[in-house]
């Protein structure tokens, strides 16, 4: 396979195994997110401050416990923690589907399971993301990326639109049990990945410390910059899940199918990112992830006040392709540039930016949703990203792009 192959990374035989699990797993995980959003509306009468609150909940351990996940897998065999974190989060799954299926549910279940599976999740995300390069080794590990984030977008793709249809026919249960079964696929998938055909330079070292990580990106002012443009685009920007069910059901007044379908239709978008960025991997620069955040926030800005559903859901796609690339950019930028025996701390240190900024966000969201209206909020969310590109783009100027 040459190596200019889009689809190089599959000559490894452990990436090649591993990829159709993540893509059920991905899969899964959607139709769990969509369910989730669904069940808390049902439970609260459309209130958009629990649907913040249980998104915060979710991702609140992110702030917290990403930076151990990161130094874990700096210690340890992240194949085996693996297989845990994936345990750990299917049991989440199966007991949520369980009371939904029995008519036991209620609203706190969903609180701490969505607070246990936020636990799993925020360990599981950094060793996840630093195995990429056992898997596949430095020279290919951009295309990797690109391959990942297209499977985490077929899942987008198909997750929401097949959540949405089984909501409509049998309630919000099955899509929780769907997702259990894809953790039990993953973790199968795991138990047979060959530890001797992994990429190993760095060996796990049980002496390592989070300090050092910290130390090696304070030293780094373009991993910096990254980090910061990717918090405020993320914690402001990246609120799909709460923008469309809002959108959905309190201006456009649509059932769970067509809600569904727009989180779909957002995923072509993403997945169309995912994909010109396995194109792109030359261009992965500082400056060009501040042009995308900047171009994002612009788009998000005009999404806010789209008169009809179809309007919006033609801008979804344009927005979910712009924040795909420019996410995955970000994301590559900083495994590329970081020294193999660090990687793990330091995705853990932008794992917690990327995802850490949403127990802030959504809360607030959800606030200013209830106060003001979902249009006027999205707009808020949009300037803030603007602004916030803009700002670092002056403090970091003196930054040269870099690009291994």
């Amino acid at each position: 396979m040459a190596k200019s192959s889009v689809l190089r990374s599959f000559k490894h035989r452990n990436f090649r195994i591993l990829y159709p699990a993540n893509a059920l797993s991905n899969i899964g995980t959607w139709t769990q997110r969509v369910a989730q959003d669904w069940l808390v509306l049902q439970l609260t009468h459309n209130d958009a401050a629990s649907l913040g609150l249980v998104t915060a909940i979710q991702f609140l351990p992110a702030m917290l416990l990403s930076l151990y996940g990161g130094l874990l897998a700096d210690r340890f065999n992240k194949r085996k923690l693996l297989l845990l974190t994936n345990l750990g989060a299917g049991l989440s799954s199966v007991v949520l589907g369980v009371l939904v299926v029995t008519n036991c549910v209620e609203l706190w279940h969903v609180f701490a399971l969505a607070l246990l599976l936020g636990i799993f999740t925020a360990i599981d995300s950094p060793i996840r993301v630093s195995f990429t390069s056992e898997l596949v080794g430095k020279d290919d590990l951009a295309n990797a990326v690109s391959l990942n984030s297209a499977n985490f977008n077929v899942g987008r793709l198909v997750g929401p639109a097949l959540s949405g249809y089984l909501i409509y026919y049998f309630g919000t249960g099955p899509s929780f049990l769907l997702n259990t079964a894809t953790y039990a696929v993953m973790v199968v998938t795991l138990l047979v990945i060959r530890d001797e055909d992994l990429h190993i330079t760095a060996k796990p070292m049980r002496a390592n410390k989070l300090s050092e990580a910290f130390s090696y990106v304070g030293s780094r002012r373009d991993l910096l910059l990254v980090m910061l443009t990717v918090f405020f685009t993320t914690t402001f920007g990246l609120n799909f899940q709460i923008f469309i069910a809002l959108m959905a059901t309190h201006e456009f007044g649509m059932g769970p199918d067509q809600f569904g379908t727009l989180g779909s239709i957002l995923a072509v978008g993403s997945l169309s990112g995912a994909l010109m960025a396995a194109r792109l991997e030359k261009h992965r620069t500082t400056k060009n992830i501040l042009r995308g955040a900047t171009l994002f926030g612009l788009l998000v800005m005009a999404s806010a006040y789209l008169p009809s559903a179809v309007m919006y859901g033609v801008m979804l796609p344009l927005m979910g392709a712009t924040v795909l690339l420019t996410l995955i950019s970000a994301n590559t930028y900083v495994q590329s540039n970081t020294d193999s025996a660090l990687r793990g701390r330091v995705m853990g240190i932008y794992l917690m930016i990327f995802m850490g900024g949403t127990p802030i966000g959504s809360p607030l969201i959800g606030f200013l949703a209830g106060q003001y209206g979902i249009r006027a909020t999205i707009l808020f969310c949009g300037v803030v990203v603007v602004l916030a590109a803009l700002v670092l783009r002056n403090l970091f100027r003196d930054v040269k792009p870099i690009n291994k």
